[in-house]
Formats: structure tokens, C-alpha cells, sequence
């Protein structure tokens, strides 16, 4: 019998059995018949793709010019190799629909031992793998059996508390929000909804799940980080306890990864959070999709298929014809110009849900002064001293983990360099090693200067370890907390750390971006942030859009409970409009600055990019590669008219990263279908270029030139 399409198969090619999905079934081939592969299974324990999830394939196929077979593959859950072992276990199975129609008389003409499992397995909520075993080895011969014709599955655990859904308490202006966005009947209706930190967002997210949900339909919530996909379901739980909740991220073992996916493939999820893999989850009874802090560039897969979480959310909600939320403090200005022309909904939550609370003071420190401390303004040491005299605490965020970013000889100028890319090495104390960040080489921390000998060392600039042990010596008596990435490495220890600063066992914070989303800590009333003009030097024109979205994030951490908050900025460009509109907390005011100069430059969102980037272990044939393409680039805009211009061959801006010799093109276009219509063309003209000592890959609305 021919497999439905969407079904997920098993071929042979060569020695390999490798995992496919069928597209479509036809009587003929094209192909010569022996050169055609046979199936050699069929996947019955993963359901067929639907219709949708395989036409939203063929949207990122086309849109980001990936092969259709990768897209289809970041639909599916993780998969076991073909041939490489049983499944593990679950803890309780069920009969399958095919298991129901099998066994239906099996029970009757079986021993009682037999069909007393086959009537444990009827029930909804299944039976305990270990309760089949235990009836002897002929039941558990028979289960195995079962398992591999597909006729028993898991049963999946999900959030389940409760007995009822209250209504969350709103505010006027939640409510406001709620009406507008989920409004009868349920269609494609895109809306940003622009609030403040601090202004309740989630609450209405979760009003908007709950009526969806409350009409027999499913909700996506999507979040830019793991570390709040925890957070997130307790704060459901407490809200919506009737509400069955699960997550998807990648951080989940592969089997619970996949009786996740299967879960919310059966309906048995009502609202799933997740990160960017979760926009492709099937999800049968869609009604809803959410994405927070739509503006977050972890949104955008950088490696691989190269997709955009939120812009895939949104052709998903307007293939399956129901709203979705676009929610940030700091839209990103692809957003913001949407709502401006009238595409999106715009929503605004301009005052803080707690009543009494009000957004932080800000402040500019000068960040030179004589006085500082390493790299600690006195402005800032006093306001840590007042905090701590109040039992208050302080986060001093600063965006760059390690001890110092860089490692200098005062005598000859040695830098210390990674070895494999055109970068500085990180010096980390904890362990005295000097990292790369870009490609993870590690190397013991030299005592003395390899060319010259001399032993006076520098480390330049400052970077959260600093940071932590300079706050330790200023205020010995203060409990001082570093949390970034090589803090949490271990499982389970940013969870006790946040619980350790919501339970007030922490007096001062230092952190990095970690922190500056989605966390509610009401005890906090004063941020200090170090080191934020770094962005103003970037050459990435979004830096300073990024710069303004993470400095109003964590900004929002002071004063979210009834003591007030304050944020000390430390500065050598108190005048730059940037840090002017972040004192009003005036985003519209930054992002009409920033709108206007993207104009004048041709650049997102007013225009539209591709980015051609190609590495290879030297830079010549990088560079040789890429003057091709761009010569094959131009030839088809002179073939098709199309409306694009070509930029000459560049290094990366980071030319050389883990050995391998960067370069890329840049292609823009002030014509979205002009651009779609000149990518494919060219992509084909790359694949005949035939230079197998390069790899390359083609980024569309590229976040970053780096």
C-alpha cells in the first residue's frame, strides 16, 4: 500500500538507511526505474506531516532557498538512526487506533493473561510498561510485537491541575488589548502589541490562550530563551491551572522531545511554549500564536536552515487563518514599520500593570571619572552602598562574560590572538585560561609575554568575572552572585540561582544578557550597566537598535515591585540620542530616528537583503569562489531586469573563525519579489560553479555581517 503523503519513511541508499518524507505519490517517474529506491519502512509511530506543516515547508524552502528535504526535517521530532535499536521505553502505553482494529477480537480468543493486557492497554490512560511485564514473558514477547507494528504508543505526560479555568483579572487597558487582538470570528489578524516592562504582557497572552483554548483550539506561546520556558510554566500553571502545558526546546532529552512533539501531534497539548523549533509543531487545532520579545535575534536560526521564528509564525497564522501576537517593549523596526503602515494591528500597554509601579529613573554616569574602581563609577559604588544599606538589591549588567577581554604585553604589544580566527583571546580567571568565544580554543594563561619574556601581563577592559571580584573586595560583607554562561553550565543551576535571588539570598547581581529578559525580581531597585558604548563603535547596522531593545530590557528589572527603581548608565557620550530617548524611555522616538536613516540608507526594513557567504581553509579560493558568483549575479540581474544591486566581495567581518577564511556578498533590493526572483536563479548558477574546497550558504534578511 503507497504511504500517505507527509508520512515519514525509511530508504536505502548506498550502505546508509537514512530517513525521508513523502511529498506526493504518482503512478510514473521521470527517474529510469533502476535508479529508484525501494522504501523500506514506513514510520508508523510518526504521524504524517499534515497538509499545512508541508506547504509551510515549501514557504521556507522557497523563501530562504534551503533544499525542501531540510526544511521538512525541522518539522520532525528527533528520530532514532534506521537499524539503531529499539526506542526506550516510556512509562505507560495505549492501544494505537491500527491496535484497536487489530486486536479487536484478540482478547476473546487469547489466554486471560493476554487479553488481560490487551484491556489494560484499551484504557485512555494506558498501562505501566513495568505492569506488562510482570504478566510474564509471553505478554511482553506479544508487546514488543505491538510495538513494532505501530499498535501501541505512549501515553504522554502533560501538565494537568485543576478543575476549571478562572478569568484572569485584567486591567482596562489589558482588556483593551485582549478584545482587539482575539476578536470574533477567529481570523488571520496580525498585532503588535507594544507594552512597557512591567506592563503585563504575559497576562494578556494568557488571556488570549484561554479563550482560544476555552473554544476547543490550541495555542503556541513562542519565547527567545530556554531559561524562560520554566518560568513561564509555573507563572500558566498558578494563572490557568486547567490548562494542559507543555514545552518543546532543545535542550529536552531526544525521547522527550519526541513524546512532546506527539503530544501536542494529538491534541493533547493545550498550549505549548517553546523556542524557534517550536513554530514548526503540529499543532492540529491551532488557534493562536504568540511570540514574545519578537524582537530577539535568537529568533533567527544562524547555522543550517537560516529562518526567522517570528516571520515563519506569521505565514503559519495566515495559512491556518487565525490571529497572532507580535509582543515586545522595544519592537524590532521590521514590526514597528509594519504597524506604521497599517499592516499590523498596533496594541499599547503604556503603564505598568502592578498598581503604584512606575518605570525606573534613569541616570547617565560619566564612565571616565578618576575615581572609578575597576571600571566602577563612584556614582555607582555609592548607589550599591545605599541598596545594601536598605537590604535592596543591585544587578550591575555588563554584556561580556570572562575576566578581561584581552590580554596585552606592556613592554613589546604582544596580544594574545586565537590561533584558528582573526580574534583576541578572553582571559578567564576561574580556571586561568585564555578562550575564544567564537570557537571555543582554550589555552593555559601564560605567566609571561611568549615573545619578549616580559612577565607584566595586562588584562585589558572588563568582563563579568572582573566585575565580581571587584565587587566582593568594595563590599566584602555583600552577597555577590555572577550569573552568565559559563556560571550555568551545569543542569538545573540557573533555576537555583534565580530562586536563590527571589528568595533575597543575593545582594548584588552580576550578569549578562541572561538576565535581561522576562525575570521579576521585586526586590531589585537599582541596575548599573557597564560597557554599553561598545555597540555605538559596531559596524553591524543594528547594533545600535539592539543596543537601545537590551538596555530598556534590563533597565525593566528595577523597581518591579512597590520600591521604586533606579538605572545608572555608565557613558562617554551622555549626548548621543540613543541614551536621550532611553531616559524617557521613549522608544517611538528612537525607532523614528532610526526608520529615517535606514531610508536614507537603503537598508531593512525599507529594503531587503541576501548575504552569499562562503568559507574555505584559504582565502583564495573563498575570494575566487565569491568573484565568480558575483560576476554569475550580475549576469542574471542584466538577464531578468531584476531589481537588485550587487556588492562587490568583502572579507567576513569576522575573516578568519575556527580555521576557515571567510568572505561574502551582499545582495539588496528596495523589491521583496524582485529579490525572490533573482535568489533562486542565482542559487543555481552557484551550483554549477563546481569549487568543492568552499562551502557557502545564502542568508536571507540577514541579522548580522559577522
Amino acid at each position: 500500500m503507497a504511504p500517505d503523503p507527509g508520512s515519514v519513511l525509511v530508504v536505502r541508499l548506498g550502505r546508509r538507511r537514512l530517513h525521508g518524507v513523502a511529498i506526493e505519490v504518482v503512478e510514473s517517474s521521470e527517474v529510469a526505474p533502476e535508479r529508484l529506491m525501494p522504501v523500506d519502512e514506513v514510520l508508523s509511530d510518526i504521524p504524517p506531516l499534515p497538509a499545512d506543516l508541508r506547504e509551510l515547508a515549501n514557504f521556507v524552502s522557497t523563501y530562504y532557498q534551503e533544499p525542501i528535504g531540510l526544511c521538512l526535517a525541522q518539522m520532525l521530532p528527533p528520530l532514532a538512526q534506521p537499524g539503531g535499536g529499539r526506542a526506550p521505553l516510556a512509562h505507560a502505553y495505549r492501544l494505537t487506533p491500527a491496535g484497536q482494529a487489530n486486536l479487536v477480537d484478540h482478547d476473546k480468543r487469547s489466554g486471560s493473561t493476554l487479553g488481560s493486557a490487551i484491556g489494560m492497554l484499551r484504557a485512555a490512560e494506558g498501562v505501566a510498561a513495568d505492569e506488562l511485564r510482570k504478566l510474564g514473558a509471553g505478554v511482553w514477547r506479544s508487546f514488543g510485537k505491538w510495538r513494532r507494528e505501530g499498535w501501541v504508543e505512549p501515553v504522554l505526560e502533560v501538565v494537568v491541575n485543576g478543575a476549571h479555568t478562572p478569568a484572569l483579572a485584567l486591567n482596562p487597558d489589558q482588556r483593551a488589548a485582549l478584545d482587539a487582538a482575539i476578536a470574533e470570528p477567529l481570523t488571520f489578524r496580525p498585532s503588535l502589541l507594544q507594552g512597557i516592562t512591567g506592563s503585563g504582557k504575559t497576562e494578556v497572552y494568557l488571556a488570549a490562550a484561554a479563550r482560544v483554548i476555552g473554544a476547543g483550539r490550541q495555542a503556541l506561546l513562542l519565547v527567545p530563551e530556554i531559561n524562560l520556558t520554566p518560568q513561564l510554566e509555573q507563572r500558566i500553571a498558578a494563572a490557568l491551572p486547567a490548562l494542559r502545558v507543555g514545552a518543546l526546546h532543545s535542550r529536552l532529552a531526544a525521547i522527550e522531545r519526541k513524546r512532546r512533539w506527539l503530544a501536542a501531534a494529538r491534541g493533547e497539548i493545550d498550549l505549548l511554549i517553546g523556542t524557534r523549533l517550536a513554530v514548526f509543531a503540529p499543532l492540529s487545532r491551532l488557534g493562536l500564536i504568540v511570540v514574545d520579545e519578537e524582537h530577539d535575534s535568537s529568533f533567527k536560526q544562524q547555522d543550517g536552515v537560516r529562518y526567522h521564528a517570528r516571520d515563519v509564525a506569521i505565514f503559519r497564522a495566515q495559512l491556518r487563518g487565525v490571529p497572532i501576537i507580535l509582543g515586545s517593549a522595544t519592537p524590532s523596526l521590521e514590526s514597528y514599520a509594519q504597524a506604521k503602515r497599517g499592516r499590523y494591528l498596533r496594541l499599547k500597554l503604556p503603564q505598568r500593570a502592578t498598581v503604584h509601579t512606575i518605570l525606573p529613573t534613569v541616570r547617565l554616569v560619566e564612565s571616565r571619572d578618576r575615581d572609578n574602581i575597576e571600571g566602577i563609577a563612584p556614582a555607582l559604588q555609592d548607589a550599591i552602598a545605599s541598596r545594601l544599606a536598605k537590604h535592596e538589591q543591585s544587578l550591575l549588567f555588563i554584556n561580556r562574560r570572562g575576566f578581561a577581554p584581552s590580554l596585552l604585553c606592556a613592554a613589546c604589544g604582544w596580544k594574545a590572538m586565537c590561533p584558528r580566527c582573526s580574534a583576541r583571546l578572553v582571559v578567564h580567571r576561574d580556571d586561568a585560561r585564555l578562550r575564544c568565544h567564537h570557537c571555543g580554543h582554550a589555552a593555559a594563561l601564560p605567566a609571561l609575554c611568549p615573545d619578549c619574556g616580559n612577565q607584566d601581563l595586562l588584562p585589558l577592559g572588563f568582563g563579568t568575572q572582573r566585575l565580581e571580584r571587584a565587587l566582593t573586595e568594595l563590599f566584602p560583607g555583600a552577597r555577590v552572585l555572577r550569573v552568565d554562561r559559563d556560571s550555568t553550565r551545569r543542569r538545573g543551576s540557573f533555576v537555583a540561582m534565580r530562586n536563590a535571588i527571589a528568595a533575597g539570598e543575593v545582594d548584588i547581581l552580576v550578569g549578562t544578557q541572561m538576565l535581561a529578559k522576562g525575570h521579576d525580581f521585586p526586590r531589585m531597585t537599582l541596575v548599573g550597566v557597564l560597557g554599553a558604548d561598545n555597540a555605538l563603535y559596531s559596524a553591524e547596522f543594528r547594533a545600535t537598535e539592539h543596543l537601545f531593545a537590551l538596555l530598556e530590557q534590563v533597565a525593566g528589572r528595577a523597581g518591579r515591585g512597590e520600591l521604586a527603581g533606579e538605572v545608572l548608565v555608565q557613558t562617554d557620550f551622555p549626548d548621543h540620542p540613543l541614551y536621550k530617548a532611553l531616559i524617557g524611555h521613549d522608544y517611538d522616538r528612537y525607532a523614528e530616528a532610526l526608520l529615517a536613516e535606514r531610508r536614507g540608507l537603503g537598508l531593512p526594513p525599507v529594503a531587503h537583503l541576501a548575504l552569499l557567504a562562503a568559507e574555505a581553509k584559504a582565502r583564495e579560493p573563498t575570494m575566487s569562489f565569491l568573484d565568480a558568483a558575483a560576476e554569475r549575479g550580475r549576469a542574471v540581474i542584466a538577464a531578468n531586469a531584476c531589481r537588485c544591486q550587487l556588492y562587490p566581495p568583502v572579507p567576513a567581518g569576522l575573516a578568519r573563525r575556527a580555521g576557515m577564511e571567510r568572505g561574502q556578498v551582499l545582495v539588496q533590493s528596495n523589491d521583496r519579489r524582485s529579490l525572490q526572483t533573482f535568489l533562486p536563479l542565482w542559487r543555481a548558477e552557484l551550483e554549477h560553479l563546481g569549487e568543492r574546497r568552499v562551502r557557502w550558504s545564502i542568508d536571507v534578511d540577514p541579522l548580522s555581517f559577522a
